[in-house]
């Protein structure tokens, strides 16, 4: 194994592994064999990606960490070096900037201007809203035909709801956004289709912004106009904000509600658990043990040095990328022990699933309010709820930068 992982300089002409890796047949929540090996093996190792580049797989938890918080490691996806995840990423990075790929004191700058709706007080103000949509969601599947999908059922639409209203962007438009936003986070998409898609979506959140300026509402596209009537972002950037908070408000909490049903219908002792618990601080563990558990920003965080770094071991280089798998990092067994065994009674809180140091995930106030809501919800009102086909059978999203399923056919008795 050692022999077949070795991960030696690029101009060698030993192979490298190829990243993104294959999960295992059989096995869907767990890091993919070949990236398990390097952790134990070589937790610091060059990979090969889709354009011959070999940037540094980091896939121990402590180094994660130690990088993630190293201001010698820039998120500047225009810098020479940084690893893109196709060629699409890599053109869209050239035509427009967004602030999480910026760096202090540009990026702490603008990302205080969206800080203040993701706080944890007028997060929790908004929990029997999302309380209601569920119910009412929930409700409309258990009236339809049997199976459904729960990803058009209830995935997809609660945190979609949930950003549009948050953002001031008319639900109604759901399907033009989710069609663009699929395209950008897809590694497989042409450059033309992510630069397009983004292109698309940033008019729409231009209009939008347009039409807030003349007629302000009590929403975060509102206060990013004030911000442009103040001379403090053009309408141009302040549209590219809507963009990332509208993509990353729906995707990632939709493969996370699709994603851990799964695995608690694979796991019925820990979902029984779930099921019964009166008490939402077990809730709140088994959301924080199933965002350990999944992973589910499964691309990993990419990174460039911008000067030399040792770690693992290594001597990463000036202009070198990076790539942290957090994926390995939450099933590091030093952090976490028996990382493969699903524990929602487990203390999991250090988790990395929503990275770690200065670009912490802005919005995981709120993705974590709606999967308590979702997850305290959904299997007590439907306590028969399992899947309608093999698990071998769902399309798992191994193309994409979130991973999760394009469909859950799910059914119960009535």
């Amino acid at each position: 194994m050692t022999e077949t992982l070795a991960a030696t300089a690029p101009e060698t002409e030993e192979p490298l592994p190829e990243f993104p890796m294959p999960r295992a047949t059989g096995c869907p929540f767990a890091p993919p064999p070949t990236a398990r090996a390097l952790h134990s093996e070589r937790p610091v190792a060059r990979v090969r990606l889709w354009d011959g580049s070999a940037p540094w797989l980091v896939t121990r938890y402590a180094d994660q960490r130690a990088l993630l918080a190293d201001r010698r490691v820039s998120s500047e996806s225009t810098l020479p070096g940084f690893p893109h995840a196709s060629a699409g990423f890599r053109e869209n990075a050239a035509r427009r900037r967004s602030f999480i790929t910026m760096d202090d004191p540009e990026h702490a700058r603008i990302r205080r201007m969206v800080t203040g709706p993701f706080a944890i007080k007028r997060i929790e103000a908004m929990r029997p809203d999302v309380q209601k949509i569920t119910d009412e969601l929930i409700d409309t599947m258990l009236a339809g035909p049997t199976p459904a999908d729960l990803v058009r059922a209830l995935a997809l639409p609660l945190p979609s709801l949930v950003i549009c209203k948050l953002l001031g962007v008319p639900y109604e438009d759901h399907d033009f956004f989710q069609r663009n936003s699929s395209l950008m986070i897809n590694r497989h998409s042409s450059a033309e289709e992510v630069v397009g898609a983004n292109e698309a979506l940033t008019d729409y959140l231009d209009g939008l912004v347009a039409a807030k300026l003349a007629d302000p509402a009590d929403d975060m596209l509102s206060e990013l106009a004030e911000r442009v009537r103040a001379g403090e972002l053009t309408r141009r950037e302040a549209a590219n904000m809507g963009v990332l908070l509208l993509v990353a408000g729906h995707e990632t909490t939709a493969n996370m509600i699709a994603l851990g049903t799964v695995a608690l219908l694979e796991n019925p002792d820990q979902l029984a658990v779930l099921r019964d618990a009166e008490d939402p601080k077990v809730v709140g563990k088994a959301v924080e043990e199933l965002l350990r558990y999944l992973s589910i920003v499964h691309n990993g965080r990419r990174r460039v040095a911008l000067e030399d770094i040792e770690v693992g071991g290594e001597t990463i280089r000036a202009g070198e990328g990076i790539i942290v798998y957090t994926g390995t990092g939450n099933w590091d067994e030093e952090v976490f022990p028996e990382p493969d065994r699903l524990d929602i009674g487990r203390d999991a809180r250090r988790h990395v699933a929503f990275g770690f140091g200065v670009h912490q995930c802005l919005g995981q106030p709120l993705a974590r309010m709606e999967l308590q809501v979702v997850y305290g919800t959904l299997y007590r009102r439907i306590p028969t709820l399992r899947l309608a086909t093999g698990i071998d059978q769902l399309p798992f999203k191994h193309d994409g930068l979130v991973y999760g399923v394009y469909e859950l056919p799910v059914t119960w008795t009535s």
